[in-house]
């Protein structure tokens, strides 16, 4: 059966986000395979691992600020980082990929890490721009004044939160970051950098062992 020559953005969206779904998976066990490859092949040079954390570290951090904003498809959230960048958790996890390509100096690890987002969250984010569009009717105004993903320096809002009022989504909320939990984003990032800087030397003391 021979496809159909009218598809419209919309259906290559939505087929793009099948597919999406049905690589992540085995892209992320790509990537983790392709991680203890280069950790094999070479040491890690400290140098490249402190490196790193100027990229990690922010990541980190956007990410766990962006959560203690959020409220997932209860309120269209504008304030914190999201009067900079309209997907702060994704900018966060791309900002700490990068770092961890960086400390490993893996361009092959680079090109997957930055195909793979390309892959995964390009139709994530129109699925969820087509969410909140049809949910929230002032989402178009917050898009002209909020860039999707390369954060503004000077905050935009629609309108002003009130200081008074903590539940609103106008005050980070400790609640919310640990709801989401976003501490595990902390936890894995310290497991990999132990790996980093043990798992290799582990390694050759077993096969050394073994011999």
């Amino acid at each position: 059966m021979t496809q159909p020559a009218n598809l419209t953005q919309k259906d290559w969206i939505t087929r793009w986000q099948r597919v999406a779904r049905r690589i992540r998976v085995p892209l992320g066990f790509l990537t983790a395979a392709l991680y203890l490859f280069d950790l094999y092949r070479r040491a890690p040079q400290p140098a490249a691992i402190t490196w790193s954390l100027a990229l990690v570290l922010p990541g980190l951090w956007l990410r766990g600020y962006a959560a203690g904003y959020v409220k997932k498809n209860r309120e269209l959230t504008m304030t914190g980082p999201y009067a900079h960048t309209r997907n702060p958790l994704y900018l966060g996890s791309m900002l700490i990929a990068a770092g961890f390509a960086v400390a490993l100096l893996s361009w092959p690890l680079a090109l997957l890490l930055a195909g793979g987002f390309a892959v995964i969250y390009i139709p994530v984010i129109a699925s969820e721009e087509r969410f909140l569009r049809a949910t929230f009717p002032e989402f178009d105004a917050y898009c002209r004044l909020v860039p999707r993903l390369i954060p503004r320096l000077i905050p935009r809002r629609i309108h002003e939160p009130n200081p008074k009022d903590k539940s609103a989504s106008g005050a980070f909320s400790l609640s919310l970051y640990l709801r989401h939990r976003e501490y595990n984003a902390a936890i894995g990032a310290a497991l990999l950098y132990l790996s980093l800087l043990f798992l290799r030397p582990a390694l050759g003391a077993l096969v050394h062992g073994l011999r």
